[in-house]
């Protein structure tokens, strides 16, 4: 096999009923600029039937997606930050009015671009799949540390309302090379806060109690781990919702869903062979936490 390089430990899964190659190719459409689908395959056989899986950039920030059936849909509770710095471009705004005029083809406004208190430029759409974004006019002093283009957010709402602080907490004591960012508050809870792991960021806030948005596997994050031991790890802190393991598959404490699996996984999925490839997807359907030695001889088998 071929030598593969890791620079995203931590990549957002995104779940379609049938649309998901659609849908990256009108993502790489609207971002442009160091965007493409890397690679695709179709798993055969699964319990949603042949699945179609594949990664794409976006700038250079990479996602996952499947066609998995209509089991799970996007909401709010998991959203995509994108940030324009014109300290950065000097075609930020531009750039920004022109993401969110693409953004807007079939979707739905949900707060309009306008000035804020807290940005120059601000808006959120939800797009034609259903997926929520957030563009932001960053506001930037010279010296600031500059935050990554798209930062994932989480939003801590229904019977998780309030507890955004404690995940914030959690995960930075989960994941290595972790730190706090910046913190607004106000009464009840959590406004914004971001924060890094494994050096990439995130961010999350506080919404209402009251709300009917609930993380779901429509949105997950995958782990890409080196050792089974590095999977054990993250398996262990993580996992608080026995009935979800499965097939690499986790919920932790609030809801949200991760996959933890080992970095050769994407290696062996784009080098199989049809038989390999079936052989593989059987032998993952059948674990809750992935193990690799298994999975590596199963791929091996002659």
């Amino acid at each position: 096999m071929s030598e593969w390089r890791f620079n995203q430990k931590i990549v957002p899964h995104l779940w379609f009923d049938k649309q998901a190659k659609e849908a990256a190719e009108f993502y790489v459409s609207v971002f442009d600029e160091d965007s493409e689908i890397e690679w695709s395959r179709t798993l055969r056989n699964t319990p949603s039937g042949d699945a179609e899986l594949l990664s794409f950039r976006l700038r250079g920030y990479r996602f996952m997606a499947i066609n998995g059936g209509p089991f799970f849909k996007f909401n709010p509770s998991i959203t995509f930050m994108v940030n324009f710095n014109p300290s950065r471009d000097k075609n930020a705004r531009t750039d920004l009015v022109r993401v969110w005029e693409k953004l807007s083809h079939g979707g739905l406004t949900v707060t309009p671009l306008a000035k804020t208190f807290f940005s120059q430029l601000y808006g959120c759409i939800r797009d034609k799949y259903g997926l929520t974004w957030s563009l932001i006019l960053s506001n930037t002093n010279p010296g600031d540390e500059v935050r990554p283009f798209i930062i994932p957010v989480l939003s801590f709402e229904g019977e998780v309302a309030g507890r955004a602080e404690e995940a914030i907490d959690h995960y930075s004591s989960v994941f290595r090379n972790s730190r706090k960012g910046m913190a607004l508050r106000y009464e009840n809870g959590l406004l914004f806060s971001d924060f890094m792991l494994e050096g990439q960021w995130f961010a999350a806030t506080d919404g209402s109690p009251q709300s009917l948005n609930r993380f779901n596997e429509s949105v997950s994050f995958m782990i890409y781990c080196r050792t089974q031991a590095e999977i054990d790890y993250y398996w262990d802190k993580l996992s608080a919702v026995p009935e979800a393991e499965q097939c690499g598959w986790l919920k932790d404490r609030f809801g949200v869903s991760w996959q933890v699996v080992p970095e050769l996984m994407d290696e062996m999925m784009v080098e199989a062979t049809e038989e390999q490839l079936a052989r593989l997807t059987w032998a993952v359907l059948r674990m809750k936490k992935l193990e690799t030695e298994s999975l590596k001889k199963i791929y091996d088998t002659e």
